[in-house]
């Protein structure tokens, strides 16, 4: 969060010289939702969870021994969605940061471990600016000395000092797996009070082991719904029953063991049918020891609950928005890191490279009708639902680069950083991932020795 010179002290004024920069962090390190808590206990999962204007999450307190046997530190920990054995879905390759290829070491697809690992070796430049275990509560328009600023107030969390600073700018990165989405089914809410903690979501999964010898319903059948569902199918009665209302890519469902059905439309009542659901076809299926939802998140940003125009009033997606990057009525606001099924490292990179130049002054945004025009197209193409943000079929490359256009129509500076755009052949691995993924799930162990995507037969026809 930017202070900049007195000469442009008004938000939506250009901004020239950075004279402050302050970063703030919930967690106790680096990382963001790489952070892994296998210990930390559920919170109450609300079933139906509807609501995406919840408060700010609480931590849990854990020893930090538990975590590093060479530390004895209490550290504030929050749930995060990455589960024990969790590897990643994009290739190393695609996955690293532009300017570090270090990532390049691990195996084609990391683990989470290696993730976190790289993720904190690349934030040491900017460290010392990150204030961790403080959590922002509230962001808001205020005035200082006559100048309309944003006031950011935190709250240090082991110490609970509280602390208010102004702001000439905000950068929001505070990612989209906070707040379960689980739906309404009709029964739902009966059958969760018949059968409580039978139903859960994939945010709180971290191992197969819990569901050894149970019937389980997985619904949801993206990356993490159909490794979910192969992992607990390990020690599981079979088949595991996989709910999903589109068909998944071909290589997600070669699973003997595990059985598609369509969505569930009713949760049975207990009078009629012992732990029970009917799907869309009509079949029911009873003894069912554990529903586990995989569908996703709200966008949610409690520390935002004063602002208007508000930023989300639905969750499916944020509003008054332009490029999925600037708030409209105060483009001093920005959001990195909103758009979905993505490789997320370069879209960061892309979106920076914009907003260092435009809050820098070196780029102009359109007008504030041009940027709500674009909104409005987004929306008649996408829709105003939770499709707003999402880029399938390559459209998040495109994205990059354009973000990537615009930053370098810039003036170039000597210290400037800017991410190459995708390429050709980038694109081609980026079609051709889920086959190269599965070649590599094959291998088994052995995929650990797996470096390149060349090992496994895919080489760029180019």
């Amino acid at each position: 969060m930017p202070h900049y010179d007195r000469l442009s002290r008004c938000a939506d004024a250009p901004f020239h010289v950075v004279s402050n920069v302050d970063l703030f962090e919930q967690q106790s390190s680096t990382g963001g939702v790489w952070n892994h808590a296998s210990r930390a206990p559920r919170e109450e999962l609300r079933v139906p969870q509807t609501n995406p204007h919840q408060p700010l999450e609480e931590p849990t307190w854990v020893d930090d021994h538990d975590i590093d046997s060479e530390s004895t530190a209490i550290k504030p920990v929050f749930t995060t969605p990455i589960y024990d054995t969790l590897e990643s879905n994009i290739p190393h390759f695609l996955m690293r940061h532009s300017d570090d290829p270090s990532l390049e070491n691990e195996p084609l697809f990391a683990g989470h471990e290696s993730v976190l690992r790289y993720l904190n070796t690349y934030a040491e430049p900017v460290r010392h600016l990150i204030r961790f275990c403080t959590q922002v509560y509230d962001i808001r328009r205020d005035s200082e000395n006559g100048q309309d600023r944003w006031l950011v107030c935190t709250r240090d969390l082991k110490s609970h000092k509280v602390m208010e600073r102004y702001y000439d700018a905000v950068a929001v990165a505070s990612g989209h797996h906070y707040v379960p989405r689980l739906p309404d089914i009709s029964g739902i809410r009966a059958w969760n009070e018949a059968y409580p903690k039978v139903i859960s979501h994939s945010k709180y999964y971290r191992a197969p082991e819990e569901f050894k010898d149970k019937k389980v319903v997985v619904i949801g059948n993206s990356a993490s719904g159909s490794d979910i569902a192969a992992q607990i199918g390990t020690v599981s009665k079979h088949p595991v029953l996989n709910s999903k209302r589109s068909e998944a890519p071909e290589f997600r469902r070669e699973i003997s063991w595990k059985h598609e059905v369509p969505e569930i439309v009713e949760f049975l009542p207990p009078t009629s049918a012992r732990q029970a659901v009917r799907f869309a076809n009509g079949l029911v299926e009873s003894d069912i020891d554990a529903v586990v939802f995989c569908t996703g998140y709200y966008y949610s940003f409690p520390f935002l609950s004063s602002l208007r125009p508000a930023i989300s009033t639905t969750g499916e997606r944020v509003e008054n928005i332009y490029k999925h990057l600037f708030y409209t009525p105060h483009p001093s606001l920005a959001f990195v890191g909103l758009p979905i099924k993505i490789v997320p490292f370069r879209t960061y990179e892309g979106q920076g490279s914009v907003l260092a130049r435009i809050w820098s002054g070196r780029l102009e945004l359109p007008s504030a009708s041009a940027m709500r025009t674009w909104e409005e197209e987004r929306i008649a193409e996408q829709g105003s639902g939770k499709r707003f943000h999402e880029m399938r079929n390559l459209t998040d490359f495109h994205y990059h680069n354009e973000m990537v256009e615009w930053a370098l129509q810039a003036k170039p500076k000597k210290t400037d950083a800017v991410p190459p755009e995708w390429r050709e052949m980038d694109s081609w691995f980026r079609i051709n991932t889920p086959a190269i993924k599965k070649a590599f799930a094959e291998k088994g162990k052995a995929r650990f020795s797996m470096r390149s995507a060349r090992q496994l037969g895919f080489q760029f026809p180019g």
